[in-house]
């Protein structure tokens, strides 16, 4: 899908034709927009295509028409009915007189862009507009570590009393995406520090100062993944000791109730055993039958009370 913007008049207008000082947002787009992107203004496909592949690295190239600045996004991909987090390429593709954007997905950042929700947001500052995606990039970032560590709170909580594996697996899903982003944020640090000694990006007096911005928040959002790691990894193996040990203390206490409970069957069976009546106690007496329920309920309450000030139960 192509979807063309405009800054005019101070506001932010969609239209049907690829003007000067426009923008246009490429989302997973087709094979022959692609084409027609490429032959229009001179674009290699390769380069066009780069950001289709989720394998893709973070890098700048530098042609002699236009430059392409690629680097990892954050999204959230639905699994099992659950949201996880994940990376994925942007490129941002830097002509004489237009800005290409191509992605495989809708994200949140160019949504906020598009809904004109960003101030000193202008089409034909294209420099400035491509320092405040990746500002905008790593806030997101920032943002998704902090729903990450909150969710992580919450499976901590249910770990307490948990003695399945599903609280574990959700936090090794969590570990990935901290792997995921500690990786991308990386390389999206080397292009930013490739920005800074570019002059290729700095028409504007402002665009240093955004610039060390964009790295400052990159570095934070790194230290924080890094951080985050560090401790859901800690937390993993605490809490699997701690799932091991509630499943040793559901099997002691079954196994104490099926002590106290195999009492009465260990006497029933013995009275019931096919001998000669006359060795066996009560046998003729006429409540033989209560005497014996009796003796086995006070056996079992005696061993009960027993095993309970051992801290059986």
């Amino acid at each position: 899908m192509i979807r063309i913007f405009k800054s005019q008049d101070e506001k932010l207008l969609e239209q049907n034709e690829i003007t000067p000082n426009c923008w246009v947002a490429l989302t997973d787009p087709t094979s022959s927009e692609l084409r027609k992107i490429s032959e229009q203004f001179h674009i290699q496909l390769d380069d066009l295509k780069a950001p289709l592949d989720e394998e893709e690295r973070s890098r700048i190239v530098v042609e002699d028409n236009y430059m392409l600045i690629l680097v990892d996004i954050p999204v959230i991909e639905e699994r099992n009915g659950k949201d996880w987090y994940v990376t994925i390429p942007m490129s941002i593709i830097l002509s004489e007189q237009i800005i290409f954007t191509v992605c495989l997905a809708d994200t949140p950042i160019l949504t906020t862009f598009m809904k004109g929700r960003v101030r000193g947001f202008y089409t034909h500052m294209k420099t400035r507009f491509i320092l405040q995606i990746l500002y905008k990039n790593a806030s997101l970032y920032l943002q998704y570590l902090r729903n990450i560590d909150k969710k992580s709170e919450e499976l901590e909580r249910n770990l307490q009393r948990a003695t399945k594996n599903r609280e574990i697996l959700e936090l090794r899903e969590l570990e990935k995406s901290l792997v995921y982003f500690t990786t991308s944020l990386r390389s999206n640090e080397i292009v930013l520090e490739k920005l800074l000694r570019s002059d290729k990006v700095k028409k504007y007096p402002e665009d240093t100062e955004l610039l060390e911005d964009v790295i400052i928040e990159n570095k934070q959002a790194i230290e924080m993944a890094n951080i985050y790691s560090g401790i859901l990894a800690g937390t993993m193996t605490a809490f699997a000791s701690v799932i091991s040990n509630n499943l040793n203390i559901v099997m002691k206490f079954l196994a104490t109730v099926t002590i106290v409970l195999s009492i009465p069957t260990m006497v029933a069976s013995f009275y019931g055993m096919n001998v000669n009546m006359a060795g066996v106690p009560f046998a003729a007496d006429t409540y033989g039958f209560w005497y014996v329920i009796l003796f086995a309920i006070l056996l079992s309450i005696i061993v009960a009370i027993i095993f309970a000030r051992k801290n059986m139960f």
